[in-house]
């Protein structure tokens, strides 16, 4: 298009301009007749024809800078949804955004740096927390013991706009057993089932714009599978997948569209990790199916995105609590593409946020591997059957 004005402005014939192309003949009519004409007549001829020449090129740059700036109009609104800093940064904007983080119980653990990287993202982010574990949680919270991990990049300390009690194998207190409800460290609470955390994210924030599913629990996790029991099985599967199932079931109805949840989820869902047991592997792939059947069944009923994220080992209190979660760090430490740089939670805190942020709107069904390229691996760089000196031996 640019070359096409260009020919033009330089006084070429022009297709779609009557008055151009007669102005171009009269031109090369008047060109022919220069020889006849006294000197005189000729500068007079030249000055005419280039005050012409002039009127047109104004004419058609006028029209291309017109053009021009339509283009650029429509492009701003192409991209008007995404902020921009001043200095040419793309920031993850949260500010506005309510949002909810089940499965918080210490400062350790990727729920809570998936927190703090909200809330510095501009959230107001609410915990959940198991409720025998709230009591510790909320008075090492309130003494500063988490003050160094609340800190953010500005020096100021990140708030929790509330901390629920929780307990997501419970749809409702009626699903709760009698022994369960008269346990002192559950008595003690009310409102605790994911039905009722709901009704109060509601009441209290008036809806929810991000869900996060930062739990899980084996209590067999140390058994081998052919040893783990149907009912430690089945609760593997209740605590670690289902719980997500139902609290996206009980927070979609208030979240506005454009929402998004997520989940983590461990490569032990698509590859053997022996020592990861008790039903633990299969509640780890369930939650990545459902993830995906989710990201459908959400998406069209709420216009809600959903995706889990794979991360890497981290030795977090939670984690430690398997057993060798130390070696499964090592074992990344030398077998990963990155082996040089340890994974922190704050990397898969700041990824979370970019999913669950307006840069990826589009962006839902899918497995986030977060783990220094671990999972792309398929052989053990460590092996002893890649000891060529043990070979020749």
């Amino acid at each position: 298009c640019l070359c096409v004005w260009d020919m033009m402005c330089r006084g070429m014939a022009s297709p779609n301009n009557d008055n151009d192309s007669q102005s171009i003949l009269g031109r090369r009519k008047n060109q022919s007749t220069q020889a006849h004409l006294p000197s005189a007549h000729i500068q007079t001829h030249h000055k005419k024809l280039h005050r012409r020449t002039m009127a047109v090129t104004a004419k058609r740059m006028a029209h291309l800078s017109i053009r021009r700036g339509a283009l650029g109009a429509a492009k701003t609104k192409r991209t008007r949804d995404v902020a921009v800093h001043a200095g040419g940064g793309l920031p993850i904007d949260l500010r506005g955004k309510r949002v909810f983080v089940a499965g918080v119980a210490d400062d350790q653990g990727f729920g809570w740096a998936i927190a703090k990287a909200m809330a510095q993202a501009g959230a107001k982010v609410a915990v959940g927390t198991w409720v025998p574990a709230l009591n510790i949680f909320e008075t090492s919270l309130r003494r500063g013991k988490f003050d160094e991990s609340r800190k953010l990049p500005d020096g100021s300390l990140f708030e929790l706009a509330a901390v629920y009690p929780l307990d997501a194998g419970y749809d409702t207190m009626e699903d709760v057993p009698e022994d369960v409800k008269n346990n002192k460290r559950f008595a003690k609470y009310d409102r605790w089932t994911v039905s009722e955390v709901a009704e109060r994210i509601k009441e209290d924030f008036g809806g929810l714009d991000i869900l996060v599913h930062s739990l899980a629990n084996g209590p067999e996790v140390s058994k081998p599978l052919l040893e783990t029991s149907r009912n430690g099985y089945l609760a593997a599967i209740s605590a670690s997948s289902y719980s997500f199932v139902s609290l996206l079931q009980h927070m979609g109805p208030i979240m506005p569209q454009g929402s998004a949840a997520m989940s983590l989820t461990y490569i032990a869902s698509e590859r053997i990790i022996p020592g990861y047991g008790g039903g633990m592997s299969s509640a780890k792939a369930a939650l990545e199916s459902d993830t995906r059947v989710l990201a459908y069944e959400a998406g069209r009923k709420w216009g809600v995105r959903v995706n889990t994220i794979s991360a890497g080992p981290l030795g977090s209190r939670a984690a430690k609590a398997i057993g060798f979660i130390d070696d499964m760090i090592n074992y990344s430490g030398v077998n990963a593409p990155l082996h040089e740089k340890d994974l922190s939670a704050g990397e898969i805190g700041s990824t979370a946020a970019f999913l669950c942020s307006p840069l990826a709107s589009a962006v839902t069904g899918v497995t986030m591997y977060v783990d220094n390229g671990l999972h792309a691996m398929g052989l053990a760089t460590d092996s002893k059957a890649l000891d060529r000196s043990n070979q020749d031996a």
